[in-house]
């Protein structure tokens, strides 16, 4: 990954980082999805990603500064963890997702969370955004009694997918 941008513009300095499509699948699975290690991303990738992809597309994030990886040793996991710049994208991913919603097929259960991020704005953003701070980087949620964001986007999804078996 380069560490100097094409160019001095703030939006092609991003692309540099984020604009990979499966940068960003990779970055949606550990954000959404809670999987932090390689197998768990490979095993349970909706889109199929081959494992050299992720391997590079991993760590290519931690090169970025999206990512860290916590090497366990020899024979033993090693876990995936965001940055404050890799859980900042937060905002980049609704607004993905929202245009998703309008501009492209989609199914009801794997747009039900775009859906949820997109109706509660930012403050369900921070809520969710201060879930992966503390997960990832070991900072306490301030409001530890507010509901999580991200069992409330769970429960959505579980629900649309009952409901749609049914």
């Amino acid at each position: 990954m380069r560490h100097e941008p094409r160019s001095g513009c703030a939006i092609n300095a991003a692309v540099e980082a984020l604009g990979d499509r499966w940068s960003l699948i990779v970055l949606r699975d550990v954000i959404f999805g809670g999987r932090r290690h390689f197998r768990d991303l490979l095993a349970n990738s909706d889109e199929a990603i081959a494992s050299n992809i992720l391997s590079s597309r991993l760590k290519a994030l931690v090169a970025g500064g999206l990512l860290t990886h916590e090497d366990a040793g020899r024979g033993r996991r090693g876990t995936y963890s965001l940055t404050e710049a890799g859980i900042q994208t937060v905002p980049i991913m609704v607004a993905l997702g929202s245009w998703g919603l309008r501009h492209r097929p989609t199914t009801p259960e794997l747009t039900i969370r775009a859906q949820l991020l997109e109706e509660g704005g930012p403050p369900l953003w921070e809520n969710l955004m201060d879930e992966l701070r503390e997960a990832h980087l070991g900072i306490p949620r301030p409001d530890p009694g507010r509901p999580r964001a991200s069992q409330l986007l769970q429960e959505a999804y579980e629900h649309v997918l009952a409901t749609s078996t049914t």
